[in-house]
């Protein structure tokens, strides 16, 4: 029972980044750097047009491709922040991608969001100044929360917290991060004060404390930075609706109908949308 409850939270930054993103909405800054890379040069690689393959493959949904692409300027230039945090996100997509019903998923999952974990380490060694190298390492701690046993979870709860909370304090305008932050906070509320209890006894350390108003602080925030971010939406008007906010969350969820796929995971989020909608339409 402890582990249900306290597994439920476990889903804290699995959305955070909504998928791969459609061409034009990279939720990193794409390639607009000047890179010096004399190994580079020696070796006729192109940096910066390795960083529009990989940026183009990514946004046709082509994680392992653009995983390739960027592998090829850490070889030359391994201190390379942009492909760093990059590789970051490919290799959290790429484990994304396995599916639930294939041959040993969780460990096959986890090896990937490992991966992700120790390039966004990396980024965040580079330049610890970054928002993007906390917002990984963050995204990808999430995921490896999400499968993993409920001791590892909760070892994991404040230092995914600690993570956004950089995150966001290096650049405000980061609505991804908003919005993981948002998740978090309704994750961890939702944990009862009994399961809180057992925590502590049965694993040594205390579950951080969630606001459901900061739940929706945070996510509102999100919207208004991405406001045609769908999942951002979907997430608000969850909490909203854990709090019987009803008329808040219908009108969320009507809202998401019209807006535009941007993200591979964004047909899903649509249809998670509409199945919520019917389930509160009388409420």
């Amino acid at each position: 029972m402890l582990a249900q409850s306290i597994g439920t939270w476990a889903l804290i930054v699995i959305l955070a980044s909504p998928g791969s993103a459609a061409e034009g909405d990279e939720p990193l800054p794409a390639g607009d750097q000047k890179i010096h890379c004399p190994e580079c040069r020696r070796e006729g690689l192109d940096v910066a047009q390795l960083h529009k393959n990989a940026d183009r493959l990514y946004a046709q949904f082509k994680a392992k491709e653009a995983a390739v692409e960027l592998l090829k300027i850490l070889r030359a230039e391994p201190q390379n922040f942009e492909a760093l945090a990059k590789l970051s996100r490919a290799y959290i997509d790429i484990g994304d991608s396995i599916s639930e019903s294939s041959t040993n998923w969780k460990e096959r999952r986890l090896k990937e969001y490992r991966t992700a974990e120790d390039f966004a380490r990396r980024a965040v060694k580079v330049d610890p100044n970054s928002t993007w190298g906390h917002f990984y390492v963050a995204a990808s701690l999430g995921n490896i929360a999400v499968i993993s046993p409920v001791p590892r979870q909760v070892e994991l709860a404040g230092e995914i917290r600690e993570a956004l909370e950089k995150s966001i304090a290096l650049d405000s305008g980061n609505g991804f991060a908003y919005h993981a932050y948002g998740v978090w906070h309704r994750k961890m509320a939702e944990i009862g004060q009994m399961s809180r209890m057992f925590a502590s006894v049965l694993y040594g350390r205390s579950l951080p404390a969630g606001s459901m108003g900061e739940s929706i602080e945070y996510l509102k925030k999100a919207i208004t930075i991405n406001p045609t971010v769908i999942i951002s939406r979907l997430e608000l008007a969850r909490t909203h609706a854990a709090l019987e906010e009803w008329p808040a969350a219908r009108s969320l969820l009507s809202s998401i109908r019209n807006l535009p796929v941007r993200f591979s995971d964004d047909a899903k989020h649509k249809q998670k949308a509409e199945e919520l909608l019917e389930e509160i339409k009388d409420r």
